[in-house]
């Protein structure tokens, strides 16, 4: 039996970008738009609003400018309204050939919102459809509060389906707009939809507000949808909207016979590049594409991976273009160390491996973080080798910041003895910092490794002289690892954990 294939709306540029305290540039929308239709083979995307401002006018125009030039045209697709044409001339304007015209799917928000009658409100979706398809312009039907249409108005809603199956669209897109249903009733209300109208397509828009989304969009699929909609990281609205890594994996394990053409192995990468361009961070627990989802902390665990990978599932993060981690703290044990020593090429014999897991233990309790650039410190340190593991030592700097000037930095840095002095400017101070170090490490034809994100977390309801913790994520090649710095001063706990960083390529060169 043939498989069938799920169609796969993406939304996080339009629908997504209702996060709030999200916008997109110009620029990043496109950027996104491209992996998304290119690498990442969604089936669509949705990107604006029609009619939202000048920069959303110029963001679709850069992208259907683009998707013409591919020949992907008819998989980008615009939000409309019921207008007297105002969003039709819109989208022509911007060079959009699919429109969503977004209409009432809800008795109560058609009376109370639009103050209209069905009628009058059947009449002016008509004469929109009408110069859409005048135009070339496709169009697909947003049912705005279609659930509650369905709870509370269901004749209203099947009048409104009756009109539309003789009307020239291609697609019924059917939203969850407030989040309200259960799984049961996703089922329940699409089923009987999909029965009465078995030749019209119908999508499925879920949003997340009772954490339901992923379990009502696997509802909907088992009703009978042709189409769902979803976003990166789950973005959207109050709650947010499905996320599309999690359910592109629960169609994949646990829905036989039902497929996506999304490409597994970019799912993170987009993931990575929407958390960047939005601010908008990804918790570390999320499915799929979290920090820790595929990160083993019980050393029993890690003890029951290198044993017939006992606590293994399906969800290989090698899928995904990840790789499984094992953190170090309290509860890692020896397995945890040995995997981490093994990424590193170290051995120890087994006194050494129980005086280093002793120490991560103690670490731990003192809630320390520990990553595996650390080990070698700290079997150094446990060993009582008599060498100072430590190489490089930020010895000395000047930071200035003037109203109307450039920051610079005057920095001295001594390695393996021998001191280093440069000065360089930049946009910031720490900027200004790391370009006087990587002046300096010119000078010996050392490459440091690139910054990839920059985090500074300073505790809950503290006073402005609290502690502050920077993190910072450097890239070598193909290996990712994390310095952290801790100082009362922004900037010097910066320069704390690039001096961690610096050490840690003395100690590979």
């Amino acid at each position: 039996m043939k498989p069938r294939t799920i169609e796969i709306m993406d939304t996080t540029l339009r629908d997504g970008e209702q996060t709030s305290g999200v916008s997109f540039s110009s620029s990043e929308k496109l950027t996104l738009a491209k992996l998304l239709l290119g690498e990442l083979n969604v089936d669509r995307i949705e990107v604006a609003s029609a009619r939202v401002s000048e920069g959303e006018f110029q963001a679709v125009k850069s992208i259907t400018t683009w998707a013409k030039e591919v020949n992907l045209l008819d998989r980008v697709e615009i939000l409309t309204f019921v207008d007297k044409g105002v969003s039709i001339q819109w989208m022509i304007d911007a060079g959009a050939k699919v429109q969503n015209l977004l209409t009432k799917g809800s008795l109560n928000h058609l009376k109370y919102q639009l103050k209209q009658t069905p009628e009058q409100h059947f009449k002016g979706i008509e004469e929109s459809i009408a110069l859409a398809t005048k135009n070339n312009i496709k169009t697909n039907v947003y049912l705005e509060d279609w659930s509650n249409g369905m709870r509370n108005s269901k004749e209203y809603v099947f009048s409104f389906l009756d009109f539309l199956a003789n009307q020239p669209i291609r697609r019924i897109l059917l939203p969850d707009t407030l989040g309200i249903l259960s799984p049961s009733e996703t089922f329940s209300f699409l089923s009987e939809i999909i029965e009465r109208y078995p030749d019209l397509h119908f999508d499925f828009h879920g949003h997340n507000d009772y954490d339901l989304s992923v379990a009502n969009a696997m509802e909907a699929i088992k009703a009978g949808i042709q189409g769902l909609h979803l976003t990166v990281n789950g973005m959207g609205e109050r709650a947010g909207n499905t996320p599309l890594a999690s359910l592109v994996a629960v169609v994949n394990d646990f829905m036989p016979g039902i497929e996506v053409n999304i490409n597994e192995t970019s799912l993170h990468k987009v993931s990575l590049l929407v958390a960047t361009f939005t601010g908008f961070r990804i918790p570390a627990n999320k499915p799929i594409v979290g920090a820790n989802v595929f990160t083993q902390t019980a050393g029993i665990h890690a003890d029951g991976d290198s044993k017939n990978n006992l606590y293994f599932n399906d969800l290989l993060p090698e899928r995904f273009g990840r790789k499984r981690k094992y953190a170090l703290g309290k509860t890692s044990g020896k397995a945890n160390i040995q995997k981490n020593l093994q990424e590193l090429g170290l051995s120890l014999d087994d006194d050494a491996l129980k005086k280093v897991t002793q120490r991560i233990i103690e670490l731990g309790d003192k809630q320390e973080q520990v990553t595996a650039q650390d080990l070698p410190y700290i079997i150094s340190d446990v060993m009582n080798s008599g060498a100072n593991t430590q190489k490089v030592f930020v010895k000395s700097y000047v930071l200035t910041h003037s109203k109307g000037l450039q920051p610079s930095t005057t920095v001295a840095v001594e390695i393996d003895g021998e001191t280093f002095e440069e000065n360089a400017c930049g946009d910031g101070q720490y900027d200004a910092f790391i370009n006087a170090i990587r002046k300096i490490y010119n000078t010996k034809t050392v490459e440091l490794p690139k910054l990839i994100d920059y985090a500074v977390h300073i505790p809950p309801g503290s006073t402005s002289a609290a502690l502050c913790e920077t993190t910072i994520t450097w890239k070598q090649d193909s290996t990712e690892f994390v310095t952290r710095g801790l100082d009362s001063d922004q900037t010097v706990s910066a320069i704390k954990a690039t001096e961690k960083m610096l050490n840690i390529i003395q100690t590979q060169q």
